[in-house]
């Protein structure tokens, strides 16, 4: 198992527009072969000092091998997201990471 964690920042007031897209991507992926969790998350008001990034996005990711986080990169309905999220001035910042030991 891979996980992957792409934080996605918006142009300043169009995470919302982000997340509406999501909205209609979310069931799609999640149908797709080696798929284990594909779930957007923002950030929480919290008491620990952290930052809230209002225009960003994180998306928790989990998948049965790179072969299929390969695949999916490569679906239609992803080259469709990239394309409905260029107006909103997105900017990915992607991790790849697996369970230690």
């Amino acid at each position: 198992m891979i996980a992957v964690i792409a934080t996605i920042e918006t142009a300043p007031g169009r995470r919302n527009d982000l997340l509406a897209i999501f909205a209609g991507l979310v069931p799609k992926v999640r149908a797709e072969q080696g798929c284990i969790e594909y779930t957007p998350t923002t950030d929480v008001s919290n008491g620990f000092g952290v930052a809230v990034r209002d225009n960003v996005v994180t998306m928790i990711e989990k998948w049965e091998s790179l072969a299929a986080l390969e695949a999916h990169l490569k679906t239609s309905h992803m080259v469709e997201f990239g394309k409905q999220t260029k107006p909103l001035g997105v900017k990915v910042g992607l991790q790849i990471i697996q369970p230690a030991g």
